[in-house]
């Protein structure tokens, strides 16, 4: 079946699909030979011969599930050409097939990061509609009151956009600090930093302890593992159902 140059090439791990676009505008992508320079391409992975840059494109094969405990200091990225810093994908060496993470975590904050090549699971575990939870460990500046939490579990509004509910919930005072649990079902960029700063209490240190019903459990700081199979079927299963119909309309009346 013939689908979109881009769509084979993200599903492959290699790149996203704008990234995917700008390769094939730029003539790095062949297929069976041929040059193809439009964006929206049509080619049978099964059968065609497919190459970026010289090199073939991986043809399907059984999706690979990873998770990792992320350190700080190093990126959320397939690569940074820019600075050369170190990315998330020097902790997954180890794995023999190609994946690429779902989501991101910012440069300093550390926890659970899940690893796929499979794009399509990948891409509605991150769509608000499937409302999937991740939670953090939140180190932030004092103690936030009862009124406080309540702001947050009524979602908060920002100028740059509107931040769902969160559960919101004081684990342990440390002085002059405290440690918050907080859980999401959406996740822009630079989240929880924002709408913590935005309530006054800035954000110190920040963990992903659980996404999508994984956990770090037994995994140590910088080490990763694959998914166990129940794990895997537990993933497909969230995505299987339906979107939220309120989601759902929310999304279409953002895009008016």
């Amino acid at each position: 079946m013939k689908i979109r140059l881009q769509k084979i090439i993200a599903d492959a791990g290699l790149a996203s699909r704008r990234e995917a676009e700008r390769w094939i505008e730029q003539g790095k992508v062949r297929v069976n030979g041929q040059v193809v320079d439009q964006p929206g391409s049509l080619a049978d992975p099964a059968r065609d011969r497919l190459h970026v840059d010289g090199k073939p494109i991986p043809r399907s094969q059984e999706s690979a599930w990873v998770i990792l405990n992320k350190p700080t200091s190093c990126l959320t990225t397939t690569k940074d050409d820019k600075r050369g810093r170190t990315t998330v994908m020097e902790f997954v060496r180890v794995v023999p097939t190609r994946v690429f993470p779902v989501g991101r975590l910012d440069y300093n904050t550390q926890g659970l990061l899940l690893f796929t090549n499979d794009g399509a699971v990948a891409k509605k575990l991150l769509d608000p509609r499937y409302a999937v939870e991740r939670t953090y460990k939140v180190k932030v500046s004092g103690i936030p009151n009862e009124k406080t939490l309540k702001r947050l579990a009524r979602g908060v509004h920002l100028e740059d956009g509107h931040f769902r509910p969160m559960k919101a919930t004081v684990q342990r005072v440390s002085g002059k600090n405290c440690f918050l649990i907080l859980t999401l079902t959406e996740g822009k960029n630079r989240h929880i930093k924002k709408v913590c700063e935005h309530i006054g209490h800035p954000v110190i240190k920040l963990q992903r302890t659980h996404f999508a019903g994984l956990n770090l459990t037994g995994l140590p700081l910088a080490a990763c593992r694959f998914l166990r199979p129940k794990e895997i079927k537990a993933l497909k299963k969230i995505v299987a159902q339906k979107p939220s119909p309120i989601a759902a309309r929310k999304k279409r009346r953002t895009k008016k």
